[in-house]
């Protein structure tokens, strides 16, 4: 049995967890899921997983045009895997709904607890707590890796009640307003050119105009830029020159530049070794 993990990512988590649990499986193939483009999306592997992260504890969009574009076939195999930094909430019910109503079902869902990358609430923490919340993690995804492999299927997983409510909430309020949150990025003297920014902008959210980068207002809040960007210059707001960039350790800007540039062309993998 084959499966054939999609994932979105901006600064390496998801890309990891979709790597952690293709090697579990073993006969899995992983790449990034598609830009929009209208079409449908068809499935060959008998099971598919969702990898993504949770973005203002919700569903970003691109994971929402993918289930969107997915054509119907009930019968498959589909799960979720939902990284964030602390607080799932609703976001794989919210994922669960939208697949219900275009008649696909997700059989297993499940909260990734990985380091922070919003840096515009702060840095990734101490070295020591990222270390552990990535082990953590890993020993989830090889737990959990039984439960796919053995195409079982149960519950999705959920933050507490209050989270359900209030930050489902927030999310609802905030959605509409994320493609214009990039007026907040900006770039100091340090931007030497080297157009990375560019290139590694899952959302093709990014041109380069007189050698510095100009934001489009299609904006997802991965935060990709500001996290790669090797010399630091690109800022969100008035404090992320204060804090600490973070990408996953294990996920280098090669692989981050080949999911941007696959993830707008269909049926096109990245290898997972």
């Amino acid at each position: 049995m084959k499966t054939h993990l999609f994932f979105y990512t901006g600064t390496g988590n998801s890309l990891w967890a979709a790597r952690a649990m293709a090697d579990e499986l073993g006969n899995a193939e992983i790449s990034p899921i598609p830009r929009d483009t209208g079409e449908p999306v068809r499935i060959e592997a008998d099971a598919a997983g969702i990898v993504f992260p949770v973005h203002i504890w919700g569903l970003p969009q691109p994971v929402i045009n993918f289930v969107n574009a997915l054509a119907i076939d009930a019968s498959r195999y589909y799960f979720a895997l939902a990284v964030n930094a602390g607080q799932v909430a609703a976001t794989l019910l919210q994922l669960d709904r939208l697949m219900k109503s275009r008649g696909l079902y997700l059989s297993a869902g499940f909260d990734i607890v990985m380091p922070s990358n919003y840096i515009p609430w702060g840095g990734p923490g101490p070295e020591d707590k990222r270390i552990k919340r990535i082990n953590e993690a890993r020993e989830k995804i090889r737990k959990i890796s039984s439960i796919i492999a053995g195409r079982q299927k149960g519950p999705v997983e959920k933050g507490p009640l209050w989270q359900n409510i209030l930050l489902s909430w927030l999310y609802s309020l905030s959605f509409s307003h994320v493609p214009a949150l990039d007026k907040n990025f900006w770039v100091d003297d340090k931007c030497n050119s080297c157009n990375i920014c560019n290139k590694v902008c899952p959302c093709g959210n990014i041109e380069m105009k007189a050698g510095k980068p100009v934001w489009l207002h299609k904006c997802e809040q991965c935060l990709a830029c500001i996290q790669w960007c090797p010399e630091e210059a690109i800022q969100y707001g008035k404090k992320t020159s204060r804090y600490e960039r973070y990408h996953h350790p294990d996920v280098k800007l090669k692989d981050m530049i080949a999911a941007s540039r696959n993830n707008s062309e269909r049926g096109i993998g990245v290898n997972h070794k």
